[in-house]
């Protein structure tokens, strides 16, 4: 096989190419730009392109597929030439699907909580040994990359809803067609894809309408939304509902309990303990009882990012995690109040994304950050530039989160001193960004547990 990626330098992209290559197949491709890890990955397995930029030449009919990542535009000259020679092209979930006929096919879907139960089931069946590929938009201890295509019979997949490519504006979640699928909840997002919240939960029915009679749908029936769209979509499915499952809390540990057996984990939260539950209901159907499932999850230890700890000493703990989304900002400050309800928390979250600091968005937060004892936004007027967008004033930000004592600030150097000024007996601190705090690095506040 003969396969050419036009945006090679993609996160997961080029994790798609190189697990390609690891297959034997060949495999170039071409960017106009490429950044680490991307960079180095590429260039360790011998598949980074010789030259940056765009080259129709690069285009050949004895290609026997073009992979088109989201960062081509449609004017791009080798998209142009693979349409004008009739190659066949797909966007990467376009891909991952046509590796994967032959396979049985879970996918993991929802506006929070998919990568998480993801790495879950991918634990769990690492743990027991078992074959299988997978695409999740992490990384994971005990995974060398995030993509993985081999001749397995099984693989798991994060389900995103975001478009497939330039020239394929469907959600990438309708290209996969599960035979076990997932969906964890559903809470507007992506504002510049989806601009209504109807717009947006259509995308949920029609994953659900593709799904074939008889196939497996497991969902987070606590979710009103999600529950009146599965009840009224998916009378054709299998419907495995899940909600919190039986758990006690006792000196900082989570025990959770399925059926008589219980584990002691090394994540909390009751989002972690849903997603938890989600994950055993798809390890069930896949062959795998309750007494190996707790065995394994309870050496899960978490996503890169998802309630990561950076540093703790007796009296702090120093957490990251991925929460941008006003649920995702809720559920992790409520798992930290909960998980250590003796400490002040004090809450950082990045606005970052294209809805986030959308000022028509901003009342979706109201509340959202009320649990924390501190609260604190940042945002960069860097990151409204290039994505070009109006100018966001700090009490715009304060009338959206509804909150008079909300600490807002645009300038790093603000946020940095504003750290440093707090005291940290008896107090945790929580930053939640899908972006960098304009090139703060978050591990340089293990600082404070020295202090």
């Amino acid at each position: 096989m003969k396969v050419h990626f036009i945006a090679i330098g993609g996160s997961v992209m080029h994790q798609l190419a190189i697990a390609l290559h690891h297959k034997g197949y060949q495999v170039t491709g071409s960017d106009d730009e490429i950044f680490e890890p991307a960079l180095g990955n590429l260039a360790k397995v011998g598949i980074l392109p010789g030259s940056m930029g765009w080259d129709a030449t690069r285009i050949t009919p004895d290609l026997d597929a073009v992979i088109l990542g989201m960062h081509a535009r449609g004017d791009n000259p080798e998209l142009q030439r693979a349409q004008e020679l009739g190659l066949k092209i797909y966007s990467f979930p376009e891909y991952i699907y046509q590796e994967s006929l032959e396979k049985t096919r879970v996918v993991v879907g929802g506006s929070h909580g998919k990568t998480t139960i993801t790495a879950m089931i991918m634990h769990v069946l690492k743990t027991r040994q078992l074959d299988f590929d997978y695409l999740v938009g992490a990384r994971l201890e005990g995974f060398a990359q995030s993509v993985n295509i081999t001749n397995a019979p099984l693989i798991v997949c994060e389900g995103d809803e975001y478009p497939a490519s330039v020239i394929e504006k469907r959600p990438k979640f309708h290209f996969l067609h599960p035979h076990i699928a997932v969906i964890s909840g559903i809470a507007w997002d992506h504002i510049n894809v989806f601009p209504t919240f109807d717009i947006y939960l259509e995308q949920f029915a029609i994953f659900i309408r593709q799904m074939a009679p008889g196939q497996t749908l497991i969902y987070n029936s606590s979710d009103e939304t999600l529950n009146s769209l599965v009840n009224k979509e998916g009378r054709h499915l299998k419907l495995m509902p899940y909600t919190l499952p039986i758990h006690m809390i006792r000196n900082g540990i989570t025990r959770v309990f399925f059926d008589e057996g219980y584990a002691d984990l090394q994540v909390f939260g009751e989002h972690n303990l849903l997603n938890m539950h989600a994950a055993r209901l798809v390890c069930n159907q896949l062959g795998i009882g309750d007494e190996d499932f707790l065995s394994a999850i309870a050496t899960f230890t978490g996503a890169a990012k998802r309630l990561e700890l950076v540093g703790r000493n007796e009296r702090c703990a120093i957490y990251r995690d991925f929460a941008h989304a006003p649920s995702k900002v809720r559920a992790t400050i409520h798992a930290l109040q909960q998980q250590y309800p003796e400490r002040k928390l004090i809450a950082v979250l990045e606005l970052h994304t294209y809805s986030s600091l959308n000022a028509g968005f901003m009342s979706q937060y109201e509340g959202a950050m009320d649990a924390a004892n501190t609260g604190v936004v940042f945002y960069s007027r860097h990151a409204l530039e290039i994505k070009r967008m109006p100018d966001l004033r700090p009490e715009q930000v304060a009338e959206g989160f509804g909150r008079l004592d909300l600490h807002v600030f645009n300038q790093r150097e603000q946020l940095e001193a504003f750290l440093d000024a707090q005291d940290y007996s008896n107090t945790n601190l929580l930053m939640m960004s899908s972006g960098d705090y304009d090139g703060m690095d978050v591990n340089s506040l293990k600082k404070y547990l020295n202090l």
